[in-house]
């Protein structure tokens, strides 16, 4: 799964990179710190930042093949369901919770001292049948969201580091996005969920998490507004997630540090969640370069933010990645091919890692 060779290569060619924001050097007089970098794990090489690094992952590749089950276990020291913490899985009728497949996720984890990201609580997408298609009055939907959330969280209340607890409420231009939970509930809806979860685990850091929001735009305005008025009023935000979904079509977001650092600076916890980098296919040198350094970006700009916990990748293998099913056209957003033959970005990634400052706390 690995060209030592070739990363050898690279990393003596990139030994003076610079971060987004300033250099990331090494120490001159200090002994080795990190393991070889042509030769170990994301994991190996993500432990002396601080900065913990994860996949999504599908478990039913995690169940049937092997080189995938492998690859999750080696290289990262986080993991996120894709679908099977999903309200569709989990409460696929009302009162009727099924954890099956979301707690083998979590044993794996356990097995391979992992920590586990949940995802998602509330989200407008994937929800059952018997949730959408009916009327609801508010006083209807309040306890069907209250209970869902305090069963969830407290079916895994003390195995789950963190929480995407609402999942993509804001539109572009930063109103709130027009779902059941708006039009039922109104705006009170996400103080709401935060409140319960924080109820049900105490202990696990609890997520603001939505896409288009790692630069400073207006819609990463409104979501910093919004979460610094809820803390103001007491609700237990305690981060933000930035996905990181990009496109090599369009330019790599701006701002990256600053917009994560002010999070930072108003008492909040970031990371980069849901990190891929799409292409029109077939991808030429151009577009490939162009991943790298849209990885590169968003992981330099977690390391260089010290509240920034954790850089996690949405899938790692362009085998079983969602890009073609959504994005006609587009593909390769993964760190691996479909062989799980690494691409210059995962090598990317490794020497960001490798060349990181070391020192900080980790969550």
């Amino acid at each position: 799964m690995r060209r030592p060779s070739a990363l050898g290569a690279l990393l003596a060619g990139l030994l003076g990179a610079t971060l987004v924001a300033g250099p990331l050097t090494a120490p001159a007089t200090a002994a080795p710190r990190v393991p070889d970098p042509t030769t170990s794990t994301l994991r190996q090489l993500a432990a002396h930042t601080g900065m913990r690094v994860g996949t999504a992952v599908d478990t039913s590749a995690l169940a049937n093949d092997a080189t995938y089950r492998a690859a999750v276990g080696a290289e990262f020291d986080t993991v996120t369901p894709e679908n099977v913490m999903k309200w569709e899985v989990v409460e696929p009728e009302q009162g009727r919770f099924d954890f099956t497949q979301a707690d083998t996720l979590v044993a794996f984890a356990r097995a391979h001292k992992q920590k586990v990201r949940g995802h998602t609580l509330v989200w407008h997408s994937q929800l059952p049948a018997w949730l959408t298609s009916r009327s609801w009055t508010a006083a209807e939907l309040r306890p069907v969201l209250r209970e869902h959330i305090l069963t969830e969280v407290g079916h895994f209340r003390g195995r789950i580091w963190a929480w995407d607890v609402v999942n993509e409420a804001f539109n572009e231009d930063g109103s709130l996005r027009d779902t059941i939970w708006l039009q039922v509930l109104g705006p009170s809806y996400i103080a709401d969920a935060f409140r319960w979860a924080h109820q049900a685990d105490p202990k696990a850091i609890l997520f603001y998490n939505d896409f288009n929001i790692e630069g400073v735009n207006p819609k990463s305005d409104a979501v910093f507004a919004l979460l610094t008025q809820l803390r103001r009023q007491g609700v237990p935000v305690q981060a933000v997630g930035a996905q990181g979904h990009l496109d090599t079509q369009f330019p790599i977001p701006t701002g990256i540090v600053q917009n994560l650092r002010r999070f930072a600076d108003a008492g909040m916890d970031s990371a980069i969640t849901e990190a891929d980098v799409r292409s029109v296919l077939p991808v030429d040198a151009t577009e490939s370069a162009a991943q790298s350094a849209g990885y590169s970006a968003m992981l330099q700009g977690c390391l260089l933010v010290r509240r920034c916990l954790s850089f996690t990748v949405w899938g790692f293998t362009d085998k079983y990645q969602w890009v073609p099913s959504v994005f006609a056209g587009e593909g390769s957003a993964a760190l691996w091919d479909e062989n799980f033959q690494p691409k210059p970005a995962y090598d990317q990634v490794r020497i960001d890692l490798a060349l990181a400052p070391s020192g900080r706390p980790r969550a």
